[in-house]
């Protein structure tokens, strides 16, 4: 069987080339494949979420990949029914239903998903941003930033109820029209008829993909694919034309007579004729022979931009309504899907307010034609901003009829873990909205939050907020530049103190920001985890795996070893807390041990056990 970097890039290259994608279930006997899984989803936030069983990574080992590979053999892998539990949806009373798989599900799923993204992500349209490699919020709003320049309407788009009315029969044609293998093609069916359990009770799904699923991004990108392609060949074509918008007569005769009678050395009437010149466009805004359109979509989200008259705006509305109901049986969201004003109205779009921006008396010095002029180079640009309504809602989260107060769910932890949790909100919020123009308005939310720290820590302590200031403030320097803050340290023996501290963020406009959670295409090397597995050394006794099966054992965060308390922690605490890692590779006698909350105390009989088979294995050498 060939590596995953291997297979992977062969894949890819065949998707590239637009070749059909063939005998893919083989590959699922593959082992590398599965360990490389295993690699990317373990350190997951809900890796250690059960399903409807009780099985989570803990426990992990060699024999469980096998296992999932022989019945892949044979064609008796069953997919079982997802956990489903209820979440609220942002601006609404409605909740969102939830689908926990359990965990060899999702590592199959995690298998089938980076199949399936290798090869259809060369084929992927470059306006869809959600769910892919190296693309997410911000690089789809900075496409809108750099590429949308006098937009006059935008037209916001949702599709109701989108990944719950996803056609199952038109899915799987459509991963048939490219991908010829009939198992493969069974298995993802199989998967999406697996249902769901809620309140132990088994429900039978007949459309849509489970929400939850690693598998269920890729597979709504590749059904709402076809609407990206109507949009980029069908709407853009038909909705763009002309080079450029004509020229404005009257602003070009104005700065003619204003530079005439500059010349004359009427300085007055220069200036007046000037002013007068500024108040209009250089251009025709309603230029009938010039049009454009602009898509950009993330997930079912989507919005474009248009140039052009309202009617004609309103007309691609409709054409992208029928198509989502007649091609892919998808409807529209009646109350979501808006036509706003570039330039009076702001659209909603990833949390973003976006807009046009119109502003005469701003001037930007710049080079035109040999000669440095002043121009009103910021008017027709896309201006992002942090909706008023979200920075409320933020604020409010720390207040009560008004006012700053303390959070009592906070008071039993320490004063280190209540300062970092303050600061990784604040700086969460900061970086997700780092391309807002307005971004400096959040000081409004900082002034809430810093009142709210203080008063949780003054509650805490039983001082005042006064004296909190005084025990905890400190100078943050940040690119040179001192800000005030707190700064709460806590001493380690024998290491360097940890650090947490609130401030030091400036509020800094910077339209490149990155978020540090995108994705990326990583396929070369192994994991450090899928190292350690193949070692077949366990981490605990140091014996290699010569009687017994070594497994993983994982915690799902590195705080719940704090839990262990007194003044001898158990071994595997110590080493896990030195080694800062939520897993360690150990002999299944040993992690029985650790499980009966035993301190190793078979490790010795172990021992004795290797030693004495190793005795045996040397005196067959010898005898002749």
């Amino acid at each position: 069987m060939q590596d995953t970097k291997t297979y992977l890039e062969l894949i890819q290259e065949r998707g590239k080339r637009g070749l059909p994608l063939e005998r893919v279930y083989r590959q699922l006997f593959n082992q590398e494949l599965y360990l490389t899984a295993y690699g990317k989803i373990y350190r997951n936030k809900g890796a250690m979420t059960k399903g409807v069983t009780q099985e989570t990574p803990d426990s992990m080992s060699l024999d469980k990949i096998q296992a999932i590979i022989e019945a892949m053999r044979y064609e008796r892998y069953r997919w079982t029914p997802v956990r489903r539990v209820s979440i609220e949806k942002k601006h609404s009373t409605k909740k969102r239903a939830l689908g926990l798989p359990t965990w060899s599900d999702k590592l199959v799923q995690e298998v089938i998903r980076m199949i399936l993204s290798a090869y259809y992500e060369p084929q992927f349209c470059e306006h869809s941003h959600g769910f892919r490699p190296g693309r997410g919020c911000h690089t789809a709003l900075r496409e809108i930033y750099y590429h949308w320049t006098g937009t006059t309407w935008f037209i916001e788009g949702d599709i109701s109820q989108c990944f719950d009315s996803l056609d199952r029969e038109l899915l799987i044609s459509m991963l048939r029209e490219k991908i010829q293998d009939g198992r493969f093609i069974t298995l993802i069916r199989e998967l999406l008829k697996a249902g769901y359990m809620e309140d132990w009770r088994y429900h039978h799904t007949l459309s849509g993909t489970p929400q939850g699923g690693i598998v269920s991004p890729i597979l709504s990108n590749i059904y709402l694919d076809k609407l990206d392609k109507f949009v980029e060949t069908v709407l853009i074509p038909r909705y763009t034309k002309g080079n450029k918008r004509a020229d404005n007569r009257e602003y070009h005769n104005l700065m003619r007579a204003a530079q005439s009678q500059k010349k004359k050395g009427r300085k007055q009437e220069a200036t007046r004729l000037r002013k007068q010149a500024q108040k209009l466009p250089t251009q025709v805004p309603n230029d009938p022979n010039y049009r454009r359109l602009n898509y950009v979509r993330y997930a079912d989200d989507f919005l474009l931009g248009f140039v052009g008259p309202r009617s004609e705006a309103e007309e691609i509305k409709q054409q992208l309504a029928e198509f989502l109901q007649n091609e892919l049986k998808l409807e529209l969201s009646k109350t979501k899907t808006l036509i706003t004003h570039a330039r009076s109205e702001a659209a909603r779009f990833l949390g973003y307010e976006v807009t046009v921006i119109q502003e005469n008396t701003e001037h930007t010095s710049c080079r035109v034609r040999g000669k440095r002029l002043n121009v009103r180079r910021v008017n027709g640009r896309i201006g992002l901003r942090v909706p008023r309504d979200v920075r409320e809602e933020k604020s409010n989260r720390y207040r009560e009829k008004g006012k700053a107060m303390h959070r009592t769910e906070l008071l039993n932890d320490t004063d280190f873990t209540i300062v970092s949790t303050y600061q990784l909100e604040y700086r969460g919020l900061v970086n997700y909205y780092r391309l807002a123009y307005n971004l400096h308005t959040l000081n409004a939310l900082k002034w809430a939050m810093e009142k709210s720290l203080t008063k949780t820590l003054a509650h805490k302590l039983k001082i005042s907020v006064k004296k909190v200031y005084d025990r905890y403030e400190a100078e943050i320097e940040v690119d040179g530049k001192p800000y005030k803050g707190l700064r709460v340290i806590k001493p380690r023996e024998g290491k360097k103190p940890l650090v947490a501290e609130w401030g030091g963020i400036p509020l800094k406009w910077d339209i490149q920001a990155t978020l540090e959670d995108q994705p990326r295409h990583v396929w070369g090397g192994r994991a450090e985890l899928e190292k350690r597995l193949l070692a077949q050394v366990c981490e605990m006794c140091g014996t290699t795996n010569i009687t017994d099966q070594l497994e993983v054992h994982h915690i799902r965060a590195l705080k719940g070893l704090q839990k262990h308390t007194g003044r001898e922690k158990p071994e595997w605490v110590k080493r896990m807390a030195a080694r800062q890692r939520k897993t360690m590779v150990l002999c299944r006698t040993c992690h029985d041990d650790l499980h009966a909350g035993q301190p190793m105390t078979r490790q010795t009989i172990k021992l004795k056990e290797v030693l004495d088979l190793q005795k045996q294995r040397l005196r067959r050498r010898l005898i002749p």
